[in-house]
């Protein structure tokens, strides 16, 4: 429980100033649609909101976690321990499914590694599902395609990074991150087919002329 709140800590450290900030360019982001003539719902604000917290919010636990400012020796530390580490593939794991193994062997080491492989797998997984729930419900436009570039796309982006810092990067993150957004723009389809009603709420609908 106290993971969960740690995580949950440290993704609105980052997911509620970014939500601050997209929510004062509101103006600037009607006068734009109004001479689309189209206009947004506080359905579709609450949405986008949400989205901008979801993005952020992977950003923050991927990018900056609590755990790696406390363990790691700074920002020079790091920088001297990347030209120092002994393989450029030290940090790098590029075989696919291979880190399955380890999570089915860390299942048998007890309660906490257990729970802790869980989160992990798991979390790649889940965190990503707003990835590609989301666009699929505020832009009509998007569709599947788009919930799979944008998946890989952000996830590739994060590993990339990690490297830099000196965090395992993984070609099973990826796999795992993408799934999680595809997972996420099937949930959008069928929630489509059940409450069509409610997903027409998300959108933005044309300004009737008087």
């Amino acid at each position: 429980m106290y993971g969960l709140k740690l995580l949950l800590g440290k993704m609105l450290f980052l997911a509620v100033p970014a939500a601050i900030v997209f929510c004062c360019f509101y103006p600037y982001r009607k006068k734009a649609l109004q001479a689309m003539k189209l206009k947004s719902s506080a359905w579709r604000e609450t949405g986008l909101v949400l989205f901008v917290m979801a993005i952020f919010g992977i950003l923050a636990v991927t990018l900056c976690p609590t755990y790696y400012w406390e363990e790691t020796p700074g920002v020079w530390g790091n920088l001297r321990l990347l030209i120092e580490r002994p393989s450029l593939t030290s940090e790098l794991s590029l075989t696919p499914f291979s880190v399955f193994a380890d999570y089915i062997e860390d299942l048998s080491k007890g309660p906490a590694m257990f729970f802790a492989t869980l989160l992990n797998f798991f979390g790649n997984f889940l965190v990503f599902v707003p990835i590609g729930f989301f666009p699929a419900l505020l832009f009509r436009k998007a569709n599947w395609k788009h919930a799979l570039i944008i998946g890989f796309g952000m996830s590739l982006f994060i590993e990339v990074v990690q490297y830099f810092i000196m965090r395992n990067s993984a070609v099973d993150d990826v796999i795992l991150n993408t799934a999680g957004a595809m997972f996420g723009y099937l949930v959008y389809v069928l929630l489509r087919r059940w409450c069509p009603r409610f997903v027409a709420k998300f959108r933005c609908t044309e300004i009737k002329e008087r």
